[in-house]
């Protein structure tokens, strides 16, 4: 199954939880607003590092979505994992196994997240038992 459509979110730094050394290193809060076949709300936490003089960068996040996909009311969490290498991105975010719950329950999938004009889009293939 597919779903897609637009999503707002929030970035807010957090004190790192050791001392990471370099100006590059960081953590953040995330929150976003989904709309179109996703609707619902998400929070979670990010954190990254990278050489801004490069242009390489990586970062992880973790974020749990509570709300309807597809008319099925529930939550999951996804998993991103990205890296910028000079320039070059690459970016995965998947269903973080077994995080399914309410009628999203078995859920499993990835999403890809577009950014194109400062306005983010997803687009989100996606399985259910």
């Amino acid at each position: 199954m597919n779903a897609n459509g637009t999503f707002d979110v929030k970035l807010a730094p957090l004190p790192l939880s050791y001392d990471g050394g370099e100006p590059m290193t960081g953590r953040f809060s995330l929150a976003k607003q989904f709309h179109g076949d996703l609707e619902g709300t998400s929070s979670g936490e990010m954190l990254t590092a990278g050489n801004a003089a490069s242009g390489s960068a990586g970062y992880v996040a973790i974020e749990r979505v509570s709300g309807t996909l597809g008319g099925r009311r529930g939550a999951f969490a996804l998993q991103h994992s990205g890296t910028m290498d000079a320039g070059a991105q690459s970016l995965g975010v998947t269903v973080v196994p077994g995080s399914g719950s309410g009628e999203l329950a078995g859920l499993s999938g990835a999403m890809k997240i577009v950014i194109d004009g400062g306005k983010h889009s997803y687009e989100f293939e996606y399985t259910l038992p």
